[in-house]
């Protein structure tokens, strides 16, 4: 076959070191926009992203060129690098080092995007924690959560 050609969607969760509250609505209104950039500059394509202070949520289709734990360290060393030098505030921001990603199949993607647009509303009644785990759960992977909290 000469031609590759590939459709991989994947929804990608990862938090704030600690969980701390420090996305706000601004950084928010531009980190999104600057993820968005990230993903099309290693050729993947931004369906979703959204979040709250204390985490995000990318759903996108992953590029046939790129594995899954490069996009991810790309989007995490980028983004975190791009807010200590946007919003210096004293001490530095990191994500938490682990993240979730899964795959999405596509007749899923409609129900995943309303998911990740509906976050301030879910995150009024169901802790960060407590998403994450149901995630798993819903994935199959099962969690030691010794080594899933930083």
């Amino acid at each position: 076959m000469p031609q590759s050609l590939s459709n991989l969607i994947a929804h990608l969760v990862f938090s704030t070191y600690h969980r701390d509250l420090l996305l706000t609505p601004e950084i928010r209104a531009e980190l999104f926009p600057y993820l968005t950039g990230i993903l099309r500059n290693h050729g993947c394509h931004a369906i979703q992203i959204g979040g709250v202070q204390d985490h995000v949520h990318m759903l996108f289709a992953i590029s046939r060129t790129v594995t899954a734990a490069d996009i991810v360290k790309a989007i995490k060393g980028s983004s975190s690098s791009w807010i200590n030098e946007r919003w210096p505030n004293g001490r530095r921001f990191s994500w938490q080092s682990g993240y979730g990603i899964f795959s999405v199949g596509q007749r899923d993607i409609e129900i995943e995007i309303r998911y990740i647009q509906n976050q301030e509303e879910h995150h009024r009644k169901v802790s960060f924690q407590d998403e994450y785990r149901e995630l798993m759960r819903i994935a199959g992977i099962e969690i030691d959560e010794r080594y899933v909290w930083d």
